[in-house]
């Protein structure tokens, strides 16, 4: 079956791994582990992630003119699965902060960060697709990335 040979295919491609975040009208955060993430554009420096229309997250996002991209790097596992699981408890007990740009929230530690403002929304089969526009980005640079290959968490050798 085509589909099965599809997700078996793109099993093969090494990726990073991400925390894609936004906050809600009320301010509260949410967010979602996201290994669909793509540089787009260098000017203007631009980045999508794509979200399922599934996700509990989605509609946040989509109502949100902002979001952040929270790059992981090998040692926070932890916050992949954390943010893969049970949406109440994503932020539950977790020190972040807003981004000086547009609020999105970042995370601790992580290898890097992009605070994005949303410029397109596409729709794409069972997905949709945001576009931002890179605003502010920063990180530590001092670790490893936290690489996703075969449905497994791997450590990249360098």
């Amino acid at each position: 079956m085509l589909q099965d040979a599809f997700r078996e295919a793109c099993a093969r491609y090494a990726t990073g791994i991400t925390v894609a975040t936004v906050t809600d009208s009320g301010g509260r955060p949410h967010g979602l582990t996201a290994n669909s993430f793509s540089s787009v554009s260098w000017k203007p420096p631009m980045v999508l992630v794509c979200v399922d229309h599934g996700a509990t997250a989605h509609d946040r996002f989509y109502a949100a003119d902002s979001f952040a991209i929270n790059i992981l790097s090998d040692r926070q596992r932890d916050l992949s699965i954390r943010f893969a699981g049970p949406a109440d408890e994503r932020f539950e007990g977790l020190d972040w902060h807003p981004g000086p740009e547009t609020g999105a929230p970042l995370l601790p530690g992580v290898l890097a960060w992009l605070e994005c403002r949303t410029v397109h929304r596409v729709e794409a089969g069972d997905h949709t697709v945001f576009i931002g526009e890179v605003k502010s980005a920063g990180g530590t640079g001092e670790a490893q990335p936290l690489v996703y290959f075969l449905r497994q968490y791997r450590l990249l050798q360098l």
